[in-house]
């Protein structure tokens, strides 16, 4: 486990690992390999406020299956790994 706390509506992602062969065994080149958009959850940020002053809680949680926007958010690197950082927002659908 990480050690990590995201500030308000952040949520740390660690992307899931796309297949390097195709269904026919066809290595697939990391050059041609698309950007992961599925990913478990591994950090969660506190929430938002909203103008009033009360605080949204993020609707995932820690160990929950993500689709994340493609673009969205920002890729660091922590203890040799790689992880992405997005809003609450960037996350289209759990699974």
């Amino acid at each position: 486990m990480i050690n990590i706390k995201p500030l308000l509506d952040n949520i740390v992602i660690e992307p899931s690992e796309k297949e390097k062969k195709t269904a026919s065994g066809i290595l697939i080149p990391d050059s041609a390999k698309e950007k992961p958009q599925e990913g478990k959850v591994v950090a969660v940020g506190p929430g938002k406020f909203t103008e009033s002053g009360q605080m949204i809680k993020p609707a995932v949680k820690v160990g929950d299956t993500v689709i994340y926007k493609k673009w969205g958010g920002n890729e660091v690197k922590i203890e040799g790994k790689d992880y992405l950082i997005v809003k609450e927002e960037d996350i289209l659908a759990t699974l």
